[in-house]
C-alpha cells in the first residue's frame, strides 16, 4: 500500500486514483495520522498531497515527523513539497504565483525523474517557494520562476515536486508516479475485479430487508448505483425527479431505459413548479445548489410518504455520489476549500429521516463505467456524457427563468446532436450549452436584435478531476452556431469556451 497524507487539495483523491491505476492499492489518510498507524498498515511510500496552506501560517498542517524513521520513501507534491523543506531544515517564503503549464528544466540523476526529458511540461499551483534546501538535499528540477521546482534525497529516498504529477497537463506526470512505485518496491497487483461482488455485500449489510427509494436520473452514476442496489435487494423504488431543469426529451428516455433494465418499480415526480418557485431570484451559485439539495430531499421525502401506504417502510435513500462529488463539497478533507457544493452532499440538509446508501462515493467516473461494463450494463448508456443534478440550473448563469430554460435546452439539444452526426460525441467527455447573463447585438434580417449569448463547452478527460477543452473542428463548431443563432429564438451570439479545469471547473456553477 502507499498512504496519501490529505493536505486539503482538490487533487488528493486523484492522487491515490492515479496509484491505483498503475496497479498499486492507494489508500487516503489524514495529515495527522500519526507514524505509528502507518507502521501498523505497513505502507511501503507516503505521499504529501498539495493544499490551500502556508507552511509558515499559525496552526498550518504539518506531519509527525516520526514517519521519516519508518524508512519508507516519502514525496511531497506542492504543499507536501513546502512541508518537507520547511520540517526538515529548509526554508519556503511567499514567491510570485505561477499557475498553470510552465516548462521543468530536469537537472541530475534522480530516480524520481528518470526517463523524463530535459525539458517537460507540468503544472503548477502555488503562491510560495523552497528557497533553500534541508541538508543532504539537491537540486533536481527547475522553471523560470521557480528555482528548487524538484529535489531530492536520494539516500533517504525522500522527494519533493513543486508542481502536481497526478493531472494531465503534467505531461509524463505517470511516469514520475511509477518512477515512484519503482522505488517503493510494491507490487503492482492492485485490480477492481470482484468489486461488484464487494459492493453488493456491503449493501445487504446495510440495507438488510429494508426498502430503498433511489434518485434517479439517467446518468451513469444513478444508473450503476441503482443496477448494484437492484442486485443486492428487490426492495428498490426508482423515482425521476423532473425539476424542470432537464435535458430536451430526458423524462421520456429514463423511463425507457429503467423499463428495458427490469425495474419493477420507477416513479415519476414532476416538481418542477416546486423548484421554479423556490429558484426565482436566487442568482448566487451555491444559493441555487443549496435549494436544489433541500428541495430534492422534500420532494424524495413526500414520495416515500406516498410510497409507504403502498409499500411499506422506506427508510434508505439511494444515490449515485462519486468521489468528485464529495471532494468539491469539501466532504473528503477537513482541510480542503468547497469548491462548489453538490447537491447530493454539501447541498443536503442536515437532518434527513432517510439513511444514504451510496455505492459509489469511493470511485472516479472512469472507475464506475467500468464496473457498469462488469455488471452487464449497456454501453450507449454507460458512455452518456456526464450531466450535473442540479441540471440546467449551472448551466444558466444568474436567476433561471422559463425563458432561460427552453433556450439552453434547445441550444444544448443542437450541439448534442452535431457531435452526434458527426462522430465527435464519443471522443468528449461532456459537451454542453450553457447561457450568459448578458446580451449582445446583432443582426438578423437587416435589422438590429439583441440577444443572449450562448457558451457551448466541451472537455476530455478520463475522471472528470481535470480537463481539457475538446479541439472540435471548426467545421462541425460552425454548423451548430449557425444552428443555434438560427433557430433558438432570444439568441445572436455563439461562442467556444477554450478553459482547462484547473482553473475553470467543467460546469459553470
Amino acid at each position: 500500500m502507499i498512504a496519501v497524507l490529505d493536505y486539503g487539495s482538490q487533487f488528493a483523491h486523484l492522487i491515490a486514483r492515479r496509484i491505483r491505476s498503475l496497479g498499486v492499492y492507494a489508500e487516503i489518510f489524514p495529515n495527522t495520522t500519526p507514524s505509528s498507524v502507518l507502521k501498523n498498515k505497513k505502507v511501503e511510500g507516503i505521499i504529501l498531497s498539495g493544499g490551500p496552506r502556508s507552511v509558515y501560517e499559525n496552526n498550518a498542517p504539518t506531519i509527525d515527523k516520526r514517519i521519516f524513521t519508518l524508512g519508507v520513501p516519502v514525496l511531497g507534491l506542492c504543499y507536501g513539497h513546502q512541508l518537507l523543506a520547511h520540517t526538515l531544515g529548509g526554508k519556503v517564503v511567499p514567491s510570485s504565483k505561477e499557475y498553470g503549464k510552465e516548462t521543468l528544466t530536469v537537472a541530475g540523476k534522480s530516480r524520481l525523474l528518470q526517463g523524463l526529458g530535459k525539458k517537460e511540461q507540468v503544472w503548477m499551483s502555488h503562491g510560495d517557494s523552497v528557497v533553500a534546501l534541508p541538508q543532504g538535499f539537491s537540486v533536481s528540477g527547475s522553471t523560470q520562476e521557480c528555482k528548487i521546482a524538484a529535489f531530492a534525497d536520494e539516500k533517504r529516498r525522500t522527494y519533493g515536486l513543486q508542481f502536481h504529477p497526478e493531472v494531465q497537463h503534467t505531461l509524463h506526470g505517470m511516469k514520475i508516479l511509477e518512477n515512484f512505485i519503482k522505488i517503493c518496491g510494491c507490487k503492482r497487483n492492485y485490480t477492481i475485479k470482484g468489486l461488484d461482488r464487494k459492493l453488493v455485500a456491503e449493501i445487504k449489510a446495510k440495507v438488510g430487508n429494508g426498502a430503498v427509494i433511489m434518485g434517479v436520473s439517467g446518468g451513469v452514476d444513478s444508473l450503476v448505483a441503482s443496477a448494484l442496489i437492484k442486485t443486492a435487494t428487490p426492495n428498490i423504488y426508482c423515482a425521476f425527479v423532473d425539476h424542470g431543469i432537464i435535458r430536451k426529451g430526458e423524462a421520456a428516455y429514463v423511463k425507457e431505459l429503467y423499463e428495458k433494465l427490469g425495474f419493477r418499480h420507477y416513479y415519476y415526480a414532476d416538481a418542477s413548479q416546486i423548484f421554479y418557485t423556490r429558484l426565482k431570484g436566487i442568482t448566487d451559485p451555491e444559493e441555487k445548489r443549496r435549494v436544489i439539495g433541500k428541495t430534492f430531499i422534500e420532494v424524495f421525502e413526500a414520495k416515500v410518504k406516498e410510497l409507504k401506504a403502498k409499500h411499506g417502510e422506506i427508510r434508505f435513500l439511494g444515490q449515485g455520489t462519486i468521489y468528485p462529488d464529495r471532494i468539491e463539497s469539501a466532504k473528503a478533507s477537513k482541510a480542503a476549500d468547497v469548491i462548489k457544493t453538490h447537491h447530493n452532499v454539501g447541498g443536503l440538509p442536515a437532518k434527513m429521516r432517510l439513511k444514504l446508501v451510496e455505492p459509489l462515493k469511493d470511485l472516479y467516473k472512469d472507475e464506475v463505467r467500468e464496473l457498469g461494463k462488469m455488471i452487464g450494463l449497456p454501453l450507449d448508456a454507460l458512455m452518456r456524457h456526464p450531466f450535473p443534478g442540479p441540471g440546467l440550473a449551472v448551466r444558466i448563469v444568474g436567476e433561471i427563468t422559463a425563458e432561460r430554460i427552453g433556450i439552453v435546452q434547445e441550444a444544448d439539444f443542437i450541439f448534442t446532436d452535431e457531435l452526434k452526426k458527426t462522430g465527435q460525441y464519443d471522443k468528449i467527455w461532456q459537451a454542453f450549452a450553457a447561457l450568459l447573463p448578458v446580451k449582445a447585438v446583432g443582426v438578423m434580417g437587416d435589422s438590429r436584435s439583441y440577444g443572449y449569448i450562448i457558451s457551448l463547452r466541451a472537455v476530455t478527460s478520463v475522471d472528470g478531476m481535470t480537463a481539457d477543452w475538446a479541439k472540435i473542428p471548426n467545421d462541425v463548431l460552425e454548423r451548430a452556431a449557425s444552428r443555434i443563432v438560427k433557430n433558438v429564438r432570444g439568441v445572436t451570439r455563439v461562442v467556444y469556451d477554450i478553459t482547462q479545469k484547473p482553473p475553470a471547473t467543467i460546469e459553470y456553477e
